[in-house]
């Protein structure tokens, strides 16, 4: 199953935010730190978040944290209530986790919303802020409430492990094809960049190593660096290599998702191959 929630430490998250609420209870130097308060709190970094349902699977998780761990034999229930200026209906338009249980030893718990993928087909958008249904759950100075944009799909908010798979509409030049080409392998770089392999260049078999920079939507770029391919040329023994053609542009779209890609293949003695490679699911 597909999940678009941005990868954070729930740990070291949760650990701020307590030092946090703790750092100002002290009455001197002397005396022992004031209870903080028994409260939960939205742990993600940021307050609010883009939620893409590229597929009819996908999912959203907001994390959910208490800001002290149970005792024994205590347990606590959190209910969590949604609401939503653009008219987004629950049940509708999404579902969600209306109700967290924690148990001792347990301090973080997990909101899931599904979005409805046919309500949003259209183009439709929707923004649904998630909230503590008892006012005593939430603290005055922490995280209480999260906001989360909707769409079928966000260009701007890409999760480029949403990439891996199979792209059985590959052709080469517009014209040969379709066969498959896969995206394997994704390794985040940060915010907007991240590698991947893609298999099966010019339908033989060859495997290269890409770069995708997602830094700006609307200009989404590939890069092959020139490497090996660990063929070699019959005619001459020349080791093959591959990279993406100087001086143009690669480029794919997340929410299609789509690829144009330009390639050669070339050996120590010049080249032996160019052609628009595009791939689409």
């Amino acid at each position: 199953m597909i999940t678009s929630i941005k990868k954070i430490s729930l740990a070291f998250s949760f650990m701020l935010l307590l030092i946090t609420a703790m750092s100002g209870c002290m009455k001197d130097e002397n005396a022992e730190t004031l209870n903080p308060g028994e409260y939960a709190l939205f742990l993600p970094a940021a307050s609010s978040a883009n939620y893409s349902i590229l597929t009819p699977t996908t999912i959203y998780k907001i994390p959910v944290g208490l800001t002290q761990p149970l005792t024994s034999g205590k347990t606590r229930t959190v209910n969590i209530v949604a609401t939503s200026t653009t008219g987004a209906v629950e049940g509708t338009h999404y579902t969600y986790t209306k109700t967290l249980n924690f148990a001792p030893g347990k301090i973080t718990d997990t909101i899931v919303v599904t979005g409805a993928f046919s309500q949003y087909s259209s183009g439709r958008r929707d923004t649904v802020r998630f909230a503590f249904a008892d006012a005593a759950d939430a603290s005055p100075t922490l995280n209480s409430r999260f906001t989360l944009n909707i769409a079928q799909c966000l260009e701007s908010d890409v999760v480029f492990a949403n990439m891996s798979g199979n792209y059985t509409q590959t052709y080469e030049d517009g014209s040969y094809g379709p066969y498959t080409s896969t995206i394997t392998g994704v390794t985040r770089v940060n915010t907007t960049s991240s590698t991947a392999t893609i298999t099966n260049l010019y339908d033989s078999g060859i495997e290269a190593l890409a770069k995708f920079d997602y830094s700006t939507p609307g200009s989404f770029s590939v890069t092959i660096d020139p490497q090996a391919t660990g063929f070699v040329q019959t005619s001459t023994g020349l080791p093959i290599s591959v990279r993406t053609t100087p001086g143009t542009t690669s480029f794919f779209t997340y929410c299609t998702p789509t690829f144009t890609i330009y390639i050669d293949l070339f050996t120590s003695a010049g080249l032996m191959a160019r052609w628009e490679m595009t791939m689409a699911r």
